[in-house]
């Protein structure tokens, strides 16, 4: 499903994240950069240890804020780390997946990075609801756009039908 807001391809979908061919994806974080599970692991494996290691050259990084390193062997040319819970295994709620998706577009329109690929933020080791994530970061998408930021394309990648069904009744924000 997609739609345009200001110009701004909003896309969801389901999907692999780490096979998107966007400039950068993004790293549901903890704050202290360690990426054991859940995506942050996923992003390790797959593209090298070399990615946690620049990352954790920022620790702590406080939600609210993300850090772009290198995407090591992702196709993507960068991973936005953008923490949202402080240490590895908590849990999450909406004020801090609004504010990690928020940093995290901040942080791409600052490096000119046009095309960005979010996972499902806050909604596996962070144990938030589909519905309250997608709202949340919709939200964030709409006010990052609204306050001036400019994008060719923002996709959000899922993985399961529920997750899918849960943002695609949230797109309507952007109507």
């Amino acid at each position: 499903m997609e739609t345009y807001y200001k110009e701004v391809k909003i896309e969801i979908k389901i999907g692999d994240l780490l096979e998107e061919n966007t400039e950068a994806i993004v790293n549901p974080a903890n704050s202290l950069m360690i990426m054991g599970g859940g995506v942050a692991g996923a992003i390790k494996n797959k593209g090298g240890r070399e990615i946690e290691e620049e990352a954790l050259k920022y620790a702590p990084v406080p939600i609210g804020k993300a850090v772009i390193t290198k995407a090591g062997k992702l196709k993507s040319k960068y991973v936005i780390h953008s923490p949202t819970m402080e240490r590895p295994a908590m849990l999450t709620n909406k004020d801090k997946v609004y504010n990690a998706t928020k940093a995290a577009l901040e942080a791409a329109y600052a490096k000119n990075i046009k095309s960005i690929a979010f996972p499902a933020m806050g909604t596996g080791v962070g144990e938030l609801s589909f519905k309250e994530a997608s709202e949340a970061m919709l939200r964030a998408i709409k006010d990052a756009i609204d306050s001036g930021m400019k994008f060719e394309k923002i996709s959000i990648i899922l993985r399961e039908k529920e997750a899918y069904e849960e943002f695609s009744k949230s797109i309507i924000i952007f109507k």
